[in-house]
């Protein structure tokens, strides 16, 4: 059984790290291969899409996202993926690891849980240039199977290095326990997401008050700590029901802990501006 944030068995270049680098000439899967998967797909890896020369589009969780010229698209484990297969016309990379990976790093990259959500960054040309160089080197090393995990590491640990600091380009030194309290704030709600956590308790969990708790949230999110909660239970919901998962509305309500499917229903309209009946007749 497959872990849930891993990538998929025989995609790995290299014998001991799972892992995998695509560009126009390189590290394609077969076409039987890309078939099991198809255009839509739940990742259970870490992906990121840098592109140096052209423009692509990439669907995530049913939004469009544009990516051009020196800008680096990144998802994560979860997530609703509509690939683009209009790459062929772009130079550009594409790489594929997993939470093993992770572990063997020396540090942690905040970018990884999207704390300001956008899940694009543009890249000035220097800093385009250094990326491009790490991006060519796990290129290299990635052309012989047996090549030792450290060196990938290594390389590895430079690129995300470099993505965290431009995702966080705009956040200044005073901001930092801010940052981590709203990231801790994240993580809290993935973690207890279905036990519906009530907002005074995370504020509990996190040293703060409701009021500072709020500020926090609206300022990185642009909406209540209440409103994340919901708005992060419904973005499941969509997942669920756009990846096939698909179950009975009461069913689905309960998955997500719901007590009341009545309630789960006129929240989902609320959110969404749909009914669940007219999702999934969007999906049929």
């Amino acid at each position: 059984m497959p872990a849930s944030n891993s990538l998929p068995e025989d995609f790995s270049q290299n014998n001991q790290l799972p892992i995998r680098i695509v560009s126009p000439n390189f590290g394609h899967v077969s076409p039987e291969a890309r078939a099991n998967y198809g255009p839509t797909h739940r990742l259970r890896y870490y992906f990121l899409l840098f592109v140096l020369e052209g423009c692509t589009q990439y669907g995530i969780d049913g939004e469009t996202i544009e990516v051009g010229k020196h800008e680096l698209l990144f998802c994560l484990p979860h997530q609703i993926q509509q690939v683009s297969f209009a790459l062929h016309e772009n130079n550009y990379y594409k790489l594929g690891f997993d939470d093993q990976c992770l572990s063997r790093l020396p540090r942690q990259y905040s970018f990884l849980l999207n704390p300001i959500n956008q899940q694009k960054i543009r890249f000035s040309p220097l800093a385009a240039n250094r990326l491009q160089a790490i991006f060519d080197m796990l290129q290299g090393l990635l052309t012989a199977s047996n090549t030792e995990p450290e060196l990938i590491l290594a390389h590895l640990n430079s690129l995300l290095t470099e993505i965290n600091v431009a995702y966080l380009a705009g956040e200044h030194k005073p901001a930092d326990d801010r940052l981590a309290k709203y990231i801790g704030f994240k993580v809290f709600v993935e973690n207890n997401l279905t036990d519906h956590p009530a907002i005074k308790d995370i504020a509990q969990e996190l040293a703060l008050s409701t009021d500072s708790l709020y500020q926090l949230v609206k300022h990185y999110s642009g909406l209540s700590p209440k409103e994340f909660v919901t708005n992060r239970l419904i973005l499941e919901a969509r997942r669920r029901l756009y990846y096939g998962e698909r179950t009975s509305v009461k069913e689905l309500a309960f998955e997500l802990g719901f007590n009341d499917p009545d309630y789960f229903s006129r929240l989902f309209k609320k959110v969404t501006g749909r009914t669940v009946a007219e999702f999934f007749q969007d999906l049929s």
